[in-house]
């Protein structure tokens, strides 16, 4: 009974966290509905139901297996670029990543990622602008990743499809210049501080002391950079945890008997996390499915399979984070209304998160 009521208590200061972002939201929404449209557009529901009651229920409890693993090992990733600043327990950093994926799955603006750096400062010390910087960092580990799946995997398929043009297109210089900008920030710290001192010249001391402040603490944050080890160790684990989440798309492929290779797996993960910058709503509702369906129906695939597919796939990767999430925010002790006074208060100094 006491679970049911704080889980309500819950999900009241929940609506009331929403209720100040509304306008993201709705924005959000509507684009996930265009989406799902274009998504369902010409779907035969007899045969999209048939397509599911064939289901392997057997391979999706291993799939959503491996998709847990891949959110561990995102967090040993998180852990490698956290250890110049402060060495923070992999269970700990486990925890955090399942209470993010559960915002950045539940609520809009990516609230998961706001969510994460808060509890990373309130239960561990890390300074709020050094936590923000490694989770940018981490966003730019991920596109490059996804930017180099697309890649390899058309290497070993045949696929013609003008979604994975734009998305690539787009997406590409984004990356690739923001990466080679934190490395240069990385190497070269005193260029920051450089640019800072110009803009302070031209600030009032009241806005200048706190930019100076923020500046240090960008380059503490980007301190993992600039250790080989620490470096090398986010690099193979970047890999390998979106290799493992490939995996999971993989064996729900086999769960609906789809003949189709890794590559495919690859391909489709790195399309849907690129796509995941399409401001959409929670969750990337509609976005996931779109992607998944066109890039499969470009390899020939049934209509209706690809569509079951494509649902089953996103609810795989939805589910476990979100509950596993909630039920650790619940034993933090956190409540929405706290989450709410802290993205408040920390607004002003975060700067914009993109994520997964």
């Amino acid at each position: 009974m006491l679970f049911a009521v704080d889980t309500v208590a819950h999900f009241d200061k929940g609506l009331k966290f929403l209720g100040k972002r509304r306008f993201g939201f709705i924005a959000g929404m509507i684009v996930s509905a265009g989406f799902l449209y274009l998504a369902f557009r010409g779907l035969q529901p007899e045969q999209f139901l048939d397509s599911l009651s064939r289901v392997d229920a057997s391979i999706l409890a291993a799939a959503t297996l491996t998709y847990i693993l891949a959110v561990i090992i995102i967090a040993l990733r998180w852990q490698y670029l956290l250890r110049a600043i402060k060495l923070v327990p992999l269970t700990a950093l486990s925890q955090l990543v399942f209470i993010g994926y559960m915002g950045n799955n539940v609520y809009p603006l990516r609230a998961g990622d706001v969510l994460r750096i808060y509890l990373l400062r309130r239960n561990h010390q890390v300074p709020l602008v050094r936590a923000t910087t490694v989770v940018v960092l981490e966003r730019l580990f991920d596109g490059s990743v996804m930017l180099s799946f697309i890649l390899l995997s058309l290497l070993f398929i045949d696929v013609q499809s003008d979604a994975i043009a734009a998305i690539t297109s787009l997406t590409a210089p984004l990356f690739v210049f923001a990466l080679l900008v934190a490395f240069c920030l990385a190497a070269k710290p005193n260029l920051l501080r450089a640019v800072m001192r110009l803009v302070l010249r031209v600030l009032p001391h009241s806005l200048g002391s706190p930019l100076s402040r923020i500046s240090e603490d960008i380059i503490v944050g980007l301190e993992g950079l600039r250790s080989p080890v620490y470096l090398l160790g986010a690099i193979v684990s970047s890999f390998v945890t979106w290799g493992i989440e490939a995996g999971t798309y993989w064996l729900v492929m086999g769960a609906f008997g789809l003949e189709l290779n890794y590559a495919v797996a690859l391909l489709l993960v790195g399309a849907v996390n690129l796509a995941g910058l399409i401001p959409a709503s929670p969750g990337q509702v509609g976005v996931n499915e779109f992607v998944v369906i066109t890039i499969l129906s470009a390899l020939g695939q049934p209509l209706a399979a690809v569509t079951a597919y494509a649902v089953v796939t996103h609810l795989v990767i939805w589910l476990a984070p979100t509950v596993i999430g909630f039920m650790l925010l619940i034993r933090q002790g956190m409540g929405w209304a706290d989450i709410r006074r802290a993205g408040d208060r920390d607004s002003k100094a975060l700067p914009a998160i993109d994520a997964r």
